[in-house]
């Protein structure tokens, strides 16, 4: 990963801090190599991050990084307070999305918080004029088909999960989507949050 992809990436992790309550347990899909998790380190208490292009798993502190696919590959279906998905929507294929959502919705605790960004269309051609300079490596970059990100609120409004924030940033070439789920009665979430917190 070269400097500029560092930077862009540190940005982002950083934008979705006011978010994370401290003290949080995080779900980091798309994780990359941790930089969540080691940016954070003292501000969250533990979470798992998982990616398809992590060579291995292994834990990092009190945070566990698994080389897998969201949901199929995660260990158990504990909930968390956070879920952060940065720069990875624009990678899941479009039939692929509705199944993404529901999941989110369902491993979040009570007014838990899913963080999204995703980058603006025009942002791709951007980067393939980077990477063909060689200042970006471009993370996935073939992987990008176009989303639209004004399809979001709408795609994430399932399950009680409910838009809170809606922002660009990055000179606009950037959105951060926030999600909030609402409270629920249902006692078997109650418990599975109780059981991660460890009460």
């Amino acid at each position: 990963m070269k400097t500029l992809d560092r930077l862009l990436q540190r940005w982002r992790i950083a934008k979705v801090k006011p978010y994370i309550p401290k003290g949080a347990n995080v779900l980091d899909i798309g994780c990359a190599d941790g930089a969540l998790f080691k940016q954070f380190e003292s501000h969250v208490s533990g979470g798992i991050g998982i990616d398809p292009c992590l060579q291995y798993s292994e834990h990092i502190g009190s945070f566990r990084l698994i080389a897998g696919k969201f949901p199929d590959d995660l260990p158990d279906t504990r909930l968390f307070n956070v879920i952060t998905m940065l720069a990875v929507l624009e990678h899941v294929k479009s039939e692929d999305q509705p199944s993404l959502a529901k999941h989110c919705a369902q491993l979040l605790v009570p007014e838990g918080y899913l963080i999204i960004t995703v980058p603006s269309r025009i942002v791709d051609w951007i980067l393939h004029v980077l990477k063909f300079l060689r200042v970006i490596d471009g993370m996935s970059l073939e992987q990008h088909y176009g989303f639209d990100v004004s399809t979001t609120p709408l795609l994430f409004s399932v399950d009680g999960l409910r838009l809170v924030k809606a922002e660009k940033f990055q000179l606009g070439l950037n959105n951060l989507f926030v999600f909030r789920k609402s409270q629920t009665k249902q006692s078997d979430d109650s418990t599975r949050a109780n059981n991660r917190s460890g009460r």
